[in-house]
């Protein structure tokens, strides 16, 4: 697939949510970001269950070490879901030979940001994570749930918000991903906002994966440069002509499979 019929597809599934109420919106999501997704990997188990009172999934590669990883799925805080997720959850699991425990936390507006991120800590007090991962709002809250803690296992975090968010640190407006959807979102989950937080690593050990055309990331890159400056261990990766959302179609588009793979290869050396 190239990248522009991707986003073809993928923003004509954006357009149709909008005239849809948003329990329907969020299916319609769900249904568009799973149709990108490959068979699941030969042997794979994958459960549904509750932990904590939270609802997961569990995936359970046939090549597996001890361990589970924690997964954090995107959506900008409003839609997504462990079913959205599906495919990048499943690969995770695969590459890295651990099990993934996706985490299907509540989402705005029915919640505030601080209840999302109970929901995801709940999930990690409980499976005692080797690693974090984040994709996009669910990196931001990876992060946040690594601040919280004295010693963070290593983190991988898949185009997050960083810092303020403001117009001034934002690049350039994006397909799928635009300045104004990203100032807008700030404006309606102001805990988001990590200008304070995000000036010392969350981690000392992280991996961090970014595409070319996405107005995150300008200040992901800042960001990983002050990390650096305090001698975190930030491996960093931005794949070429890709867009925000790219994770779904990764085993499509070969930029952003490349990339991919070589941000999981790469956080798996470090569990």
């Amino acid at each position: 697939m190239h990248i522009d019929a991707f986003i073809q597809r993928f923003s004509a599934g954006l357009t149709i949510m909008e005239a849809l109420p948003l329990p329907q919106a969020r299916r319609a999501y769900d249904k568009r970001c799973r149709s990108f997704a490959p068979p699941d990997p030969v042997g794979m188990q994958i459960n549904d269950c509750r932990i904590k009172g939270v609802n997961v999934r569990l995936f359970t590669p046939q090549q597996r070490t001890p361990g589970r990883v924690l997964f954090i799925h995107g959506g900008g805080f409003t839609v997504g879901s462990t079913d959205s997720h599906h495919g990048p959850a499943a690969s995770l699991a695969n590459l890295l030979e651990q099990e993934v425990v996706s985490v299907n936390y509540r989402l705005a507006p029915e919640v505030s940001y601080p209840l999302m991120l109970a929901d995801c800590r709940d999930v990690m007090e409980a499976i005692q994570p080797i690693a974090l991962v984040g994709d996009s709002a669910g990196g931001r809250l990876v992060m946040d749930l690594a601040h919280s803690l004295e010693h963070s296992p290593p983190l991988g975090l898949i185009y997050p918000p960083v810092g303020e968010l403001s117009a001034e640190c934002l690049g350039e407006s994006a397909p799928l991903l635009s300045r104004q959807d990203v100032l807008r979102l700030r404006q309606e989950c102001p805990e988001i906002i990590a200008t304070q937080r995000d000036r010392r690593p969350p981690a000392t050990s992280i991996e961090v994966l970014t595409v070319a055309r996405d107005p995150l990331t300008r200040p992901i890159e800042t960001t990983v440069a002050e990390w650096r400056k305090q001698r975190a261990s930030v491996g960093y990766r931005c794949a070429e002509h890709m867009v925000h959302a790219a994770l779904h179609a990764q085993a499509e588009l070969p930029e952003m499979g490349d990339a991919w793979r070589d941000f999981c290869l790469a956080l798996k050396q470090r569990l």
